[in-house]
């Protein structure tokens, strides 16, 4: 049995969110990878520089202090204050995780669009 595969690549955050409904990917800020849902971010990946691999997202308010409390993730720069995580360390986490991680975001971010925006994305 193998190891599991650690961190997470763009092509992966790519494969993992290509499905979902109403998803859209774009480039901000020059060198972050971005996947909205209705134009709402759920998840965001550093492509340059120094930061490259860091990847963010939301978090329930409740798990907010304990996952910034483990070694490898943090509160993230500017959306801390709505609860999102960025994860410094992405090799420290097994991918399947950080897909986990990931797809709750998404949960997260449309559970909170409105209820007609939610009707029209589908399953």
């Amino acid at each position: 049995m193998g190891k599991p595969a650690m961190g997470m690549r763009d092509t992966d955050l790519d494969a993992l969110c290509a499905d979902w409904p109403g998803v859209a990917r774009s480039i901000k800020w020059e060198v972050d990878l971005v996947y909205s849902v209705a134009n709402k971010m759920f998840a965001v990946m550093c492509t340059l520089g120094p930061e490259r691999g860091r990847l963010s997202f939301k978090v329930e308010p409740d798990r907010f202090v304990e996952l910034t409390e483990q070694p490898g993730m943090a509160p993230a720069p500017y959306t801390a204050r709505v609860f999102w995580i960025s994860v410094t360390e992405p090799e420290r986490f097994a991918q399947t995780e950080l897909a986990a991680f990931v797809r709750r975001s998404y949960e997260l971010v449309r559970a909170n669009l409105p209820k007609k925006t939610q009707a029209a994305l589908g399953e």
